[in-house]
């Protein structure tokens, strides 16, 4: 923990820190602080963007999570019919796919291709827990 310019406390991140280094969510901004009008009208909207933030969280979650109830049928017939874990053609399919998912939506198709490969390194695994017999693979199984 350290002690800003003003005095606060912040972590090694620079987020602010209560006496005993828990985060705090005060970012000594006004908007977030008792104050003006404007400072609650602000506080206002940053309550409905978190919220909103919040919902859209929830539906990722929810999302993700029926994509790998799919994904895990996939690797049990895929166990079934001894065929690899990983499909590189596929992946690369995919990847290029989201990518111009990503770019249509003005989202960071790096950044897109990113959690791709995260979630296929997942589901890789988890394939590969089914075709051993170590696991049903339960949890994030997607392709």
């Amino acid at each position: 923990m350290t002690t800003s310019n003003t005095g606060d406390a912040t972590d090694p991140t620079g987020n602010a820190t209560d006496d005993s280094g828990n985060p705090t969510s005060d970012t000594g901004d006004a908007t977030d602080s008792p104050g003006t009008d404007a400072d609650a009208t602000v506080r206002a909207e940053l309550a409905r963007l978190r919220d909103s933030i919040d919902n859209i969280d929830a539906a990722v979650v929810h999302m993700l999570a029926e994509r790998f109830k799919c994904t895990q049928q996939v690797g049990h017939l895929k166990a079934a019919h001894q065929l690899p874990p990983a499909d590189p053609s596929r992946e690369a399919q995919q990847i290029a796919r989201l990518r111009r998912l990503a770019e249509n939506a003005k989202l960071d198709p790096a950044f897109a291709e990113k959690l791709l490969n995260f979630i296929i390194a997942e589901v890789i695994r988890h394939h590969e827990s089914i075709a051993d017999g170590t696991g049903q693979a339960t949890g994030a199984t997607g392709e």
